[in-house]
């Protein structure tokens, strides 16, 4: 359990309505620097939508969102400067298509944080060797595979020095033979200290590499812990349910 002194993000109370569908229903979850947590759950149980209201993708309904304790849905919060430091990894790359690999982690470091344009290349060079890109600078994201574009959408993530990432079933949409790959470079991130809150629904990923593992159910938290706790010991119906059919 993360203390609340020194969360990165804390939520309260989140809610969120889409029209009369109520998906959040009061949502309390706090992560501390260097926290890796994972949020797993069935389809429709909430995940993605929780994980797009912290980036405020989504906007909440009710409820309050602080980064390093100051609330981020305040009026006259500077929304950009925020995703500049919590950054997301999406299912489905969205990576610039235009652009080659290299322009897409200078963009935003130039237009997003102000840096130069060498400083920018520099730090976009020393992320895609991290995830194992450096020999693809001048591709395109269509010569790309799925795991190969996956891994810069990370890499772009990293080059904005970010406080904490946020990664959305970051190998959802990618050939079976591709995930290895893409999980290897989110947990070696995982020991590099950086704070991390992953949907997923890799669960070996979740029990191998989280610091705490959430369970979400119908819009709430249903149960939270440690992998080993929720792994060993699932204290609900509703998680030992879900677990029998995922790691059956």
């Amino acid at each position: 359990m993360s203390n609340e002194t020194n969360a990165v993000l804390q939520v309260r109370d989140l809610h969120k309505n889409f029209g009369e569908r109520e998906i959040l229903k009061g949502i309390d979850l706090s992560v501390g620097q260097g926290e890796v947590v994972s949020i797993i759950g069935s389809s429709g149980s909430g995940k993605s939508t929780f994980l797009r209201c912290v980036n405020l993708l989504e906007w909440p309904t009710a409820g309050e969102i602080l980064f390093k304790g100051e609330s981020v849905t305040r009026h006259g919060f500077r929304i950009p400067d925020y995703r500049e430091k919590v950054g997301m990894v999406f299912q489905s790359f969205n990576l610039f298509a235009n652009m080659n690999v290299l322009q897409n982690c200078t963009v935003g470091q130039i237009k997003v944080a102000g840096r130069n344009r060498d400083e920018a290349r520099q730090i976009a060079l020393e992320n895609l060797e991290k995830v194992g890109m450096g020999e693809y600078v001048h591709a395109k994201p269509r010569q790309l595979s799925g795991g190969q574009q996956q891994r810069v959408a990370i890499a772009r993530a990293l080059c904005m020095q970010p406080d904490a990432l946020l990664f959305d079933e970051p190998t959802s949409a990618l050939d079976p033979e591709m995930v290895g790959g893409v999980l290897e470079v989110i947990s070696h991130l995982a020991h590099t200290g950086l704070t991390m809150l992953v949907v997923t629904h890799e669960m070996a990923f979740a029990r191998d590499v989280s610091d705490r593992v959430v369970f979400m159910d119908g819009g709430v938290i249903a149960e939270q812990g440690s992998p080993d706790e929720l792994f060993t010991q699932p204290k609900s119906e509703r998680l030992q349910e879900f677990l029998t059919r995922f790691l059956a």
